[in-house]
């Protein structure tokens, strides 16, 4: 590698690291804001159990410390999900050096869809699948058998699925940008439907519990992202088209 390649590249990761560092000083303040209400939020984490499980049942902790670093842990969960525009702002910020003048503009709009998408996934999968997936797992439960679920257990499992729901609904945004830059069509998005839609189930199956509610609740929002990603496509290659002809006609009159 020569010294003019190695400069572009340095320069890169300095640029990643100016990133990284202000979104890690976003999310110590998220947090900091976050802990002082850690166990409200806790509180309301585990509501979706807590509407299932037998009535004076109660999440269990084994190790002494494991509360403490729980609290920890949602504090830092609501940090993300409060930092979340300013974490796609800088995230925008780092690849927008790559992207044409007229492509810059996209910022506000990819902020807003980011962050309404990934905290919409979120909610749903808090409000919609929690409570029908808690209920199949509470369901095992009888006279012989007793769930007696733990605050670490829990939270692994709900944070995984919030976060899992969160970064799939950002379909749409990225199908607009791989459309802006050429990479996917359509007709292409059309045509690889059925595609789609396997690989659709084997990402659910991945991401979520072994259990066939959950994967097609996860499956099913997806597929009818793919299909507003078909529609967001469309329209990103128009209004490409239409730039394109218009700087066309531009460069015509120049000549002119």
């Amino acid at each position: 590698m020569t010294d003019e390649d190695k400069q572009p590249f340095l320069g890169h990761l300095e640029e990643l690291r100016k990133r990284f560092v202000a979104i890690a000083i976003a999310l110590g303040v998220g947090f900091a804001v976050s802990y002082a209400f850690s166990e409200q939020l806790f509180n309301l984490l585990i509501l979706p159990l807590k509407a299932v499980m037998p009535e004076g049942d109660q999440l269990i902790f084994t190790n002494l410390p494991e509360m403490f670093f729980t609290y920890l842990k949602v504090a830092f969960l609501s940090g993300v999900l409060l930092m979340a525009p300013f974490i796609f702002y800088q995230l925008w910020m780092f690849i927008a050096p790559g992207l044409y003048r007229r492509e810059k503009k996209y910022v506000i709009p990819f902020v807003v869809a980011s962050t309404i998408l990934f905290v919409g996934g979120a909610l749903f999968g808090y409000f919609v699948v929690f409570p029908f997936g808690f209920k199949f797992f509470i369901g095992f439960s009888n006279e012989y058998v007793k769930a007696l679920p733990s605050v670490k257990q829990y939270f692994s499992f709900a944070i995984k699925l919030l976060f899992a729901f969160g970064i799939v609904f950002e379909l749409p945004v990225v199908i607009f940008f791989l459309t802006k830059m050429g990479i996917v069509t359509p007709e292409l998005l059309s045509r690889k439907r059925k595609y789609a839609i396997l690989l659709t189930f084997v990402l659910a199956a991945i991401l979520t519990p072994p259990d066939v509610i959950t994967q097609c609740m996860m499956a099913g929002p997806l597929i009818i992202l793919y299909e507003i990603g078909i529609l967001v496509s469309r329209t990103a290659r128009q209004k490409k088209e239409s730039k394109e002809e218009k700087e066309e006609e531009k460069e015509e009159e120049k000549k002119e």
